[in-house]
C-alpha cells in the first residue's frame, strides 16, 4: 500500500520540488527542437488509441492505455533522426527491482515489478547543482508523530538484504543505466487502479529503488554522499491523466534525518485531453457533442517528449 508522496518522501529521505526541473523545461521551451511540429501527430495518435483501434463503441482502458503509450513512444523515437544517440535506448518490460536500506532503526526494502523501464547507454546528468544539493541539508523532513512513518507498509522477514537491479543490468549489458520508468494504470475498474496520489508515491518509491540499486552497483554498499548523483525519471498514466517525475539520488546515507537529502520534482495531474467521444451525442436530432477528441493539451505531450529527450538533447 502506498498512502502518499509525503510518506514516500520520509522513507526515501527526499525533498519535494513542485514542477519539472529547468533542464526538462528548457527542452520543452526550445523552438529549435521543433516539438510543436509533432503536436498534430500526437493528437492523431490519441484518436487512434481512443477511437479507431477497436470495433467496440467505447474501447476499454486496458486496451487504449497501453496503445496510447506505444503510440507516444513511437513519436518519441522519430526524434532519433535528429539525435542518433536516442537509438541507444532499450525498453525492458516486467523488470524486477529490489533495493534495501536502513532508515532510523528500520530496515526497508522496495521490491517487485517496476513497470516498463527504459534503459540507456549513458546516465542522465544531475539536474540539481552542487549548491542546490548542499542546500538540502537545511531541509527538515516532515514527521508523522505520533503515527509511525512506516504505517501501512507490509512487514516481512528479510533473510537476505537484496540490492538487485534485475535482469535488466546484468554484467556486460550495454544499456546499463535506468532512464525512465513508465507505469500504466490500465485497469478498467476504477477501484483496481491506483489513485493519482498513490500512483505518485509508487513512482517515487520505484524511481528511488532503481537509483539506489544502481548507485550500490556502482559505488558499493557503504552509505555515502554521491560524487555523481543518479537520476531516474518516472511517468505514470491511466490513458488520459499523466504524472511526471524526475528523481535525483544524492546520498545513500539514509539512516538519519540530518545531512544531504535526495530530490524529486513532480508535475501532477496533467490531462493529455479532456474527453474522447466515441459516438456523437444527439439531443432532439441535434448533435450536442460530436465524435472525436476534445481539449487536447499539447503541453502534456511535450512534457512526455521532453523527459524522453532528457539526457540526450
Amino acid at each position: 500500500v502506498f498512502p502518499g508522496v509525503r510518506q514516500a518522501q520520509w522513507l526515501t529521505k527526499t525533498k519535494l520540488v513542485e514542477g519539472l526541473p529547468p533542464a526538462v523545461q528548457g527542452i520543452m521551451d526550445n523552438p529549435a527542437l521543433g516539438l510543436q511540429e509533432l503536436e498534430e501527430r500526437a493528437k492523431h495518435m490519441v484518436s487512434h488509441a481512443r477511437l479507431w483501434d477497436t470495433a467496440d463503441v467505447a474501447p476499454r482502458r486496458e486496451r487504449y492505455c497501453p496503445m496510447l503509450f506505444e503510440n507516444l513512444i513511437h513519436i518519441c523515437r522519430l526524434m532519433s533522426g535528429k539525435f542518433p544517440s536516442l537509438s541507444k535506448r532499450m525498453l525492458a518490460r516486467n523488470c524486477r527491482i529490489a533495493a534495501t536500506w536502513e532508515r532510523e532503526s528500520i530496515l526497508l526494502q522496495v521490491r517487485g515489478l517496476s513497470g516498463i523501464l527504459m534503459n540507456s547507454m549513458t546516465p542522465i546528468p544531475p539536474v540539481a547543482s552542487k549548491e542546490e544539493i548542499l542546500a538540502t541539508k537545511e531541509h527538515v523532513l516532515e514527521t508523522f508523530y505520533p503515527i509511525a512513518p512506516t504505517i501501512d507498509l507490509q512487514e516481512v522477514n528479510v533473510y537476505k538484504e537484496l540490492n538487485d537491479t534485475g535482469q535488466c543490468f546484468r554484467d556486460g549489458y550495454p544499456y546499463s543505466h535506468p532512464h525512465t520508468l513508465f507505469f500504466l494504470e490500465s485497469a478498467n475498474v476504477r477501484t483496481d487502479r491506483f489513485r493519482p496520489e498513490q500512483l505518485r508515491a509508487k513512482m517515487l518509491m520505484f524511481a528511488f529503488g532503481n537509483a539506489l540499486a544502481k548507485a550500490k552497483a556502482l559505488h558499493g554498499n557503504d552509505p555515502k554522499v554521491l560524487e555523481q548523483p543518479v537520476v531516474v525519471q518516472s511517468i505514470g498514466t491511466d490513458g488520459q491523466l499523466f504524472q511526471f517525475m524526475v528523481f535525483q539520488l544524492n546520498t545513500t546515507d539514509l539512516v538519519s534525518n540530518d545531512g544531504i537529502k535526495n530530490l524529486v520534482w513532480i508535475d501532477s495531474d496533467q490531462n493529455l485531453y479532456e474527453r474522447a467521444q466515441c459516438v456523437p451525442e444527439v439531443k432532439k436530432r441535434v448533435v450536442t457533442k460530436p465524435a472525436g477528441i476534445s481539449g487536447f493539451q499539447p503541453d502534456t505531450f511535450k512534457k512526455f517528449l521532453a523527459l524522453y529527450l532528457h539526457g540526450t538533447v
